[in-house]
């Protein structure tokens, strides 16, 4: 509901269909909240916005094809990273004693089961589901314009944000090739292209490429019923691994298998074109699904499509949603909800919902706490600058900073 006081203009870089389809590009319908890193609030927040989708879709009957499935198995692929990944887990454990399994390698007969039998451990989480994220904000985007396109919601497509700047009067001027926008209010909800229009920020929220395939198997494959993920640190065989896997539901039960950034120059980070393919991380992903998930023997797939997406990396990890100081470019009436990481399905949603809230609106009262860690104020920005940056914690491979995002 867009309160009656406020207009609401959306100003998009491109045409609708191209827009909602880059959502599913960086994202490609996996939803999965992750209770085993972070700390136990990111962690229950995360299982909030889950929730709060599923109610959502199933409460508007949404025909964005979500399917909960029976667990999502983050798997490990290299003993050390698993032996990091479950002790964090057993900790996680006292916070969410029904959402995680942890199984170890001993176990075989557990990881047969899980299709997995080779591997060197996994952490399944029950909340899982998959999506397909166009149908999802297509939705949205119609229910807006019929409920409030003769006046409250303004959709501008082929019209990108060029510049923002604060006038005399308190008010921001958005400036589009087709003419400038005044406004006391701006939310900037650009993720990866955040640095384009605030600058100051270019190195807490930055872009990084990644790549995903529809992959078809010769034979109709079995439904596999849950969501994978799979996580391993580079060997003289294998890049640096943080993969990810849904199937869908209906038509050739299609395998959407995204991953094998270790192969694209520079980890993908700072990339910004999504229109381009990476021939070795297309040969990865053709390739490098069976195993460690065991399909069957002599499986072989091919993409029935392939696509590139742009993600927005935050140099702490979490997302940056509130108010932008004014040492970054930002001040009165200026917000951001940006930096997902990768993982923007389990809090896209409810960041939307809090950053709404703060900028005075009256969104639908839903049960949840937004993380101190995700907020967006000095203090934060003065912190995520003493860490190390995207490009460096990406160069050392995502399985390397899992020590110290397990200890928070």
């Amino acid at each position: 509901m867009i309160p009656q006081c406020w207009t609401l203009v959306i100003s998009s870089f491109s045409w609708v269909c191209t827009t909602i389809a880059n959502n599913r590009n960086q994202n490609g319908g996996h939803c999965q909240p992750v209770v085993f890193t972070g700390t136990p609030e990111s962690a229950a927040f995360e299982l909030a916005n889950f929730h709060f989708l599923e109610s959502l879709v199933r409460s508007h009957n949404i025909p964005c094809d979500w399917t909960p499935v029976a667990g999502g198995v983050r798997t490990f692929l290299t003993p050390s990273l698993f032996a990091e990944a479950a002790a964090s887990a057993v900790r996680f454990q006292k916070h969410f004693p029904d959402h995680l399994e942890i199984v170890y390698p001993e176990n075989s007969e557990r990881l047969a089961e899980l299709r997995i039998p080779n591997v060197a451990g996994a952490i399944v989480q029950r909340c899982a589901a998959s999506l397909w994220p166009y149908k999802l904000v297509a939705y949205l985007l119609e229910e807006l314009v019929a409920s409030h396109g003769d006046g409250g919601f303004n959709l501008q497509t082929n019209t990108p944000a060029t510049k923002i700047s604060r006038k005399e009067d308190g008010r921001w001027e958005v400036v589009t090739p087709r003419g400038s926008i005044m406004t006391r209010q701006v939310l900037l909800a650009t993720n990866g292209h955040t640095g384009f229009l605030l600058p100051e920020m270019a190195d807490l929220v930055v872009p990084v490429r990644g790549q995903v395939a529809a992959l078809v198997a010769d034979e109709p494959p079995e439904k596999l019923g849950r969501s994978y993920g799979f996580d391993g640190e580079p060997s003289a065989d294998q890049p640096w691994r943080s993969d990810y896997l849904i199937q869908r539901p209906t038509g050739k039960n299609e395998f959407i298998f995204g991953g094998g950034r270790g192969l694209e120059a520079n980890m993908g980070v700072g990339e910004w074109r999504d229109n381009v393919i990476e021939d070795k991380v297309s040969h990865f992903l053709k390739t490098q699904l069976a195993p460690p998930l065991d399909l069957g023997q002599d499986t072989k797939l091919e993409a029935a499509a392939e696509w590139t997406g742009i993600m927005g990396y935050s140099r702490d990890m979490f997302p940056f949603v509130g108010q932008v100081p004014s040492s970054v470019g930002g001040g009165e009436g200026l917000f951001l909800c940006a930096g997902f990481t990768g993982h923007g399905m389990p809090n896209a949603a409810l960041s939307a919902h809090a950053v709404v809230g703060m900028m005075g609106g009256r969104p639908e009262k839903v049960d949840y706490r937004l993380p101190g860690e995700y907020v967006l104020d000095e203090e934060r920005v003065v912190m995520a600058r003493g860490l190390v940056t995207v490009e460096e914690w990406e160069g050392l491979g995502w399985a390397v900073d899992f020590p110290g995002l397990f200890a928070r």
